[in-house]
């Protein structure tokens, strides 16, 4: 079941709960659906800027996983990768999100990677933006590392939304997934993702390399890579109408090749 709290600045707050557990996102914009999937301790408030910009063409819905956000978690739930993508396919459903893209921003990459090779019917269509993880899954101290190297290339308005997401989702949930995404199994994973897919990538980010975008674009069959110049790890608040634009000018082309054939439900 699905209720909708009070208009905001942000959208409109929808709740739905998915395996017991009342799960949050932020609607706004009209037309044909897009699901914003975010990353690591981060929350669906740090990303008004982008998801203002791709609501002039799209419904976006800025989904917070299980324990971030306003989304409820439990003390040992989400224990790895592999919860987040079952909890996302199991609220496409809920929603009636079936086979709408998805937009996944760093961690939210390896997200989406890992849904469409396990879940085929359930997406049909991929933006990552500087997504974490595959192929080269460093550890979590490399990754702390990384992280604090961009911190002074963002913007500092930026900074308290995400303290406040970081807050909410805790250390050990965050250590818990850091530590399971250095050993992910990514070796089947990235040549069967069988959708159209776009690779968004900042020439600024410090986090994530641009070989590792390179052999993520090898890797997955016919999938396409943008670089933004001078952009940050945090593409989506840096540069959030490049982003947009790379976004919706990818989905119109690939939604006026698709048929017109029934959405099918998410199966494994």
């Amino acid at each position: 079941m699905t209720k909708s709290a009070a208009t905001s600045p942000l959208g409109t707050s929808h709740f739905t709960r998915v395996n017991g557990l009342q799960t949050h996102a932020w609607v706004r914009g009209d037309g044909p659906p897009l699901v914003l999937v975010p990353g690591l301790g981060c929350a669906s408030w740090m990303y008004v800027r982008v998801s203002r910009e791709l609501a002039r063409e799209r419904t976006v819905y800025v989904y917070d996983p299980p324990g971030h956000g306003f989304s409820k978690g439990r003390r040992d739930y989400p224990r790895n990768m592999e919860d987040l993508t079952d909890h996302l396919a199991e609220w496409l459903v809920e929603c009636g999100l079936n086979c709408a893209p998805l937009f996944g921003h760093s961690l939210g990459g390896e997200v989406i990677f890992d849904l469409a090779a396990r879940y085929p019917t359930c997406t049909s269509a991929l933006i990552a933006c500087a997504p974490t993880g595959i192929p080269e899954n460093p550890s979590v101290t490399m990754q702390l590392l990384r992280l604090l190297r961009d911190l002074p290339r963002e913007r500092l308005p930026l900074l308290l939304p995400a303290l406040s997401a970081y807050s909410t989702s805790g250390f050990g949930l965050m250590l818990r997934l850091a530590s399971d995404q250095s050993q992910h199994d990514t070796g089947p994973l990235l040549p069967a993702v069988q959708v159209p897919t776009l690779l968004l990538d900042g020439d600024a980010d410090p986090v994530i390399q641009s070989w590792t975008v390179r052999e993520i674009r090898r890797a997955i069959p016919g999938a396409v890579v943008r670089t933004v110049p001078g952009g940050t790890h945090a593409l989506t608040d840096s540069h959030p109408k490049t982003v947009a634009r790379y976004t919706l000018d990818f989905l119109r082309r690939v939604e006026a090749g698709q048929s017109q054939e029934p959405a099918a439900l998410c199966e494994p």
